[in-house]
């Protein structure tokens, strides 16, 4: 019974690197306009305004999927493609950086709309990271880059 579970744990182990390298494969390929040289590398989602890795890119499609094979950025309801990702430069970090400090400040400060039905207490407000405080964002960082 040991040996089942050994062999069970080095098909996993070896089906891990292999999808690993199977996916490193797809990103150097299908992103012809940077070369990946690791899945830990990151690149800056000009769509989300989100920092992703190779790791967490999405990949989709292909021959028992649905339609082409592509690569997806990993943040819900963006829907990028390897052409939207550009190199994180210590520009970007820093603009990054930057306006997740100005969220959080501006959630720090502003008033919390609640709505009280039958002696329960809820939010009401709108969450500020809604699709126009993104596209806000992203003229913004294109206007100064």
């Amino acid at each position: 019974m040991d040996r089942a579970v050994l062999s069970q744990r080095v098909t996993f182990s070896t089906a891990a690197t292999a999808a690993d390298t199977e996916k490193l494969e797809l990103l150097r390929r299908f992103d012809q306009f940077r070369h990946w040289h690791s899945l830990d590398e990151k690149r800056y989602c000009l769509v989300c305004g989100k920092l992703i890795s190779g790791r967490q890119i999405q990949v989709t499609g292909g021959t028992r999927g649905n339609g082409p094979l592509r690569l997806n950025c990993p943040t819900e309801r963006c829907n990028s493609i390897p052409m939207d990702w550009m190199l994180p430069t210590n520009e970007v970090l820093a603009k990054v950086e930057k306006l997740v400090a100005d969220e959080r400040k501006a959630r720090e400060l502003s008033p919390i709309a609640v709505t009280v039905h039958k002696s329960k207490t809820t939010p009401s407000h709108k969450p500020p990271d809604d699709f126009m405080s993104r596209l806000l964002k992203f003229a913004s960082l294109k206007r100064y880059s």
